[in-house]
């Protein structure tokens, strides 16, 4: 179980906004963690916090295929990302790094910034408005790998 605030943000939230290209000449965990976000949220670097959760709209990690993106959001502590959809390969590298994604249009509109969620097994709980969301259905071979922590963990 993970309870968390949300940072909430739009359709279409592109890789290079999640983690900007000029960044990219180190890839350590604290350089990510220091820039995720700037672009379009300047000080989500200084408020997040292990355990809180994005919540997006439309396309959410549409861009470039490059697994920073989704690194920069789990080294800032992010637990998952929500959203109406996701740019498929931002999903496949969010579920290969171990980043809970999930799709879901009725949570994404509802769920609002600053709200308090908290994840378990089979839902989400919005804790400041008490509304409780069914967690979709996941294929077994991504749970298995998220819950190993990602791909290569999986493997090993």
């Amino acid at each position: 179980m993970t309870t968390g605030k949300v940072f909430k943000y739009g359709d279409n939230v592109n890789t290079d906004v999640i983690i900007p290209a000029r960044y990219l000449n180190d890839a350590s965990a604290e350089n990510l963690r220091a820039h995720a976000m700037e672009d379009i949220d300047a000080d989500f670097s200084k408020n997040v916090r292990k355990g809180d959760i994005v919540v997006g709209g439309n396309n959410f990690g549409s861009g470039s295929s490059r697994e920073h993106a989704p690194l920069a959001l789990k080294a800032s502590g992010v637990s998952a990302v929500i959203a109406k959809s996701f740019a498929r390969i931002f999903f496949r590298n969010a579920v290969n790094i171990g980043l809970l994604v999930l799709e879901m249009p009725e949570a994404a509109d509802e769920i609002a910034e600053n709200d308090i969620l908290t994840l378990d097994d089979d839902k989400i709980t919005d804790e400041t408005t008490g509304k409780t969301y069914p967690l979709p259905p996941m294929d077994g071979y991504v749970k298995d790998i998220l819950e190993k922590g990602g791909l290569m963990e999986a493997m090993r």
